[in-house]
């Protein structure tokens, strides 16, 4: 249990600053956070006031389907909330990050798609014995992961890492915002969920 961690920090215009230039990285040109930039003080005062004051509520989700190849429906998030989630996670992300295995790639600083894939030929060569027999793979995926993950199994996990009520109830509040898709199903943002459901359930 960490009982350091300070949500007045997380609100503070320099963490948000921090965050909104992590948020930012390759992303100027889009509309978005153009949109974000031609106030970016003023909006950045409006979210340390929001958080302070605990009234923060993300927008909505924009959702669009994806082909890469397979169809998926992918539902973005805000740039304005994608500044809290990096907010949100340069206080936290430590605290999970230090409980992953050594070869976990997703969202890891310097552990990127370049590193997962030299990681994998050390390993394909370990058990190939330099290439000498032939071994298996499995590559697999959770259907409908983000879509049906408990969230209160989930906040139960975050409280045995997390001891500060504000910060949890930011987690929420980020969790919670989902919107409605043709047929009565439900998703929630996969950009919203990128540090929080899928690293801190590993």
């Amino acid at each position: 249990m960490n009982n350091n961690l300070s949500y007045e920090y997380l609100c503070s215009l320099g963490n948000l600053i921090l965050a909104w230039r992590n948020a930012r990285k390759g992303k100027t040109h889009r509309e978005d956070v153009v949109g974000f930039e031609e106030n970016i003080e003023k909006n950045l005062v409006e979210l340390h006031k929001e958080l302070i004051n605990l009234t923060y509520k993300p927008e909505p989700l924009t959702t669009f389907v994806l082909c890469d190849p397979k169809t998926r429906v992918i539902s973005k998030s805000d740039f304005r909330d994608r500044v809290v989630h990096h907010a949100l996670i340069l206080v936290i992300g430590r605290i999970f990050e230090k409980t992953f295995i050594y070869d976990s790639c997703a969202n890891q600083r310097y552990k990127g798609t370049l590193f997962a894939i030299k990681r994998f030929d050390l390993f394909i060569k370990k058990v190939t014995q330099n290439n000498s027999r032939h071994v298996f793979c499995l590559k697999a995926d959770i259907k409908h992961y983000f879509q049906e993950v408990d969230h209160e199994i989930l906040i139960s996990v975050i409280r045995r890492k997390i001891d500060n009520e504000k910060i949890v109830w930011l987690i929420q509040q980020i969790l919670a915002n989902t919107v409605q898709m043709g047929g009565g199903g439900q998703t929630t943002s996969r950009d919203a969920s990128w540090q929080l459901d899928l690293a801190i359930l590993r």
